[in-house]
């Protein structure tokens, strides 16, 4: 597969048509693809689009990959950013055009996403025991030499219903044992010893073949920067116990793979794996955070390790959702046209940041988002607040996760306006 087939599958979707599944785009480019829509560079404010309209920055999220690929290169970080952030092949390429390693998703079907568009490196964060999803995955290991897959194992029991629905398969599936981060935590094993008897049942099937450690720091209970880095040495320590050991030794294992790391935490990663010692074999050190491909103006513009390390550069909040605003009942009150199926609101609501009319911009001064319904933002605005009916209000959006996955066709858009490109997601 690869890259021919990435390629392949690319151009297929500027052949897309433009209906009514993309909401947004302008009603008279019905018909048109959306490669022939993107050459026409319509602008975003004055060229048809419809309210609301999620954008993404072309300038901040090329920004936010260089970055990243320059700080994963300057930690000595392969770099595998998890694709359930976007689930958009187009921008899993970027990133893999940008130095990744490969990409991490966390269920079946955003394996097979990534599959359909050439993806060659997948790490699964998740322990994978849907007997159908592992036969197609065995499938896919015997007909393409080049795949790399490795999921989680977390429990004996996984390690047997795995190997049951794995048997007569011609390649084995390359396993990590997940680390929990601590009691109360989400998935993973709970103690080292338990870790071991999960390793040793791994080592008694042919199916599987054990590569590494991983989790993810991010669930360390009442996490701060002492508790993080403790974690994280007991998921590093646990590794070269494994290899002390003798676990990586069979079945033709190259390299040792140590992983974590998700957007709030990355800089502790970096820390830690910087201290790994000297292995039997080369370390694959996996770093896996996702959110910053658009970033937020929310949860993660307060917890990016960029804050904390300034000196390292800094992510840009790349969306923006547009929406119009159409009831303006009292001095105090106004609601605009985008919701809850617009918006991300799982952690914190969008913010009012700017407000268009007549083509000129001017900062939201005095505009509060207070709730979502469906399709309404409620607004409170200050007495004085010069806020219109018709007129377009720019939120920013926190959480990305929950931002990409409500648009099946974002416009990328040039600081002036210029839509270049658009993005398909796939959730």
């Amino acid at each position: 597969m690869g890259a021919d087939t990435a390629a392949a599958q690319l151009a297929a979707l500027t052949a897309d048509r433009v209906d009514h599944r993309f909401k947004g785009l302008p009603p008279d480019a019905a018909g048109l693809t959306v490669g022939e829509l993107a050459a026409q560079r319509r602008n975003l404010f004055t060229d048809g689009f419809t309210t609301p309209v999620l954008a993404l920055s072309a300038e901040r999220l090329t920004h936010n990959l260089e970055l990243m690929e320059t700080y994963a290169a300057r930690h000595g970080l392969a770099f595998a950013p998890h694709g359930k952030t976007s689930m958009a092949p187009q921008l899993f390429w970027r990133q893999i055009e940008h130095g990744a390693w490969g990409i991490t998703l966390a269920v079946p079907h955003q394996v097979r996403v990534a599959r359909e568009f050439g993806i060659d490196r997948i790490f699964l964060a998740n322990e994978l025991v849907d007997a159908a999803a592992l036969r197609w995955i065995a499938a896919e290991l015997a007909e393409d030499p080049d795949f790399r897959f490795i999921c989680y194992v977390d429990s004996v029991r996984g390690v047997q219903l795995m190997d049951a629905a794995l048997r007569g398969s011609s390649r084995p599936v390359d396993v990590v044992v997940e680390l929990a981060a601590g009691e109360g935590a989400r998935t993973g094993v709970r103690t080292e010893t338990a870790c071991g008897a999960v390793a040793d049942a791994v080592a008694a099937t042919r199916t599987l073949r054990l590569v590494g450690v991983a989790g993810y720091e991010g669930e360390v209970p009442r996490a701060d920067p002492e508790r993080v880095h403790a974690w994280l040495r007991r998921l590093t320590a646990l590794a070269a116990e494994f290899d002390k050991a003798g676990r990586f030794t069979g079945g033709g294992v190259e390299e040792i793979v140590v992983s974590a790391g998700g957007s709030a935490w990355f800089d502790a990663v970096a820390d830690v794996f910087a201290e790994i010692p000297d292995l039997s074999l080369p370390v694959l050190k996996l770093l896996r955070s996702g959110a910053y491909v658009s970033h937020d103006d929310g949860h993660y513009r307060k917890l990016t390790p960029f804050a904390r390390v300034p000196e390292e550069g800094a992510l840009h909040p790349a969306f923006r959702l547009w929406a119009q605003v159409v009831s303006r009942p009292s001095s105090e009150q106004a609601f605009a046209n985008a919701g809850k199926r617009d918006a991300a609101y799982d952690l914190d609501l969008p913010e009012a940041q700017v407000v268009r009319r007549d083509g000129g911009e001017r900062p939201a001064t005095g505009i509060e988002v207070t709730g979502l319904s469906d399709q309404h933002a409620w607004l409170r605005t200050a007495p004085d607040a010069d806020l219109q009916v018709g007129d377009w209000l720019g939120m920013g959006l926190s959480h990305p996760c929950t931002s990409f996955d409500k648009w099946q066709l974002i416009p990328v858009v040039e600081a002036d306006g210029t839509v270049v490109d658009y993005i398909r997601t796939y959730f």
